[in-house]
């Protein structure tokens, strides 16, 4: 396997990872569109790009919108809507 310039690798007990770089990134913007809803009693919605969830804040399916995205986690990253005055 190989590992580009931007992405990390780590070894753990369990053997050999590689953790690869993101499609997003921390801050920026993107244009998604709202296509399911988070757990029960959550206001969230859920967008991807290129496979990574993004939860969205007070999303709504079929909303196109645009985002910022505020927290990048292992497996999913939050954002909220971008409203520009």
């Amino acid at each position: 396997m190989t590992v580009q310039d931007n992405d990390t690798h780590r070894v753990s007990s369990l053997g050999t990872h590689a953790r690869l770089s993101k499609p997003v990134e921390l801050g920026n913007e993107y244009d998604v569109e709202i296509t399911d809803r988070g757990k029960s009693g959550t206001t969230d919605g859920i967008a991807k790009i290129q496979g990574l969830i993004i939860f969205v804040k007070d999303g709504k399916v079929g909303d196109k919108l645009r985002v910022k995205i505020t927290a990048i986690g292992e497996r999913f990253a939050k954002a909220e809507r971008v409203i520009h005055s």
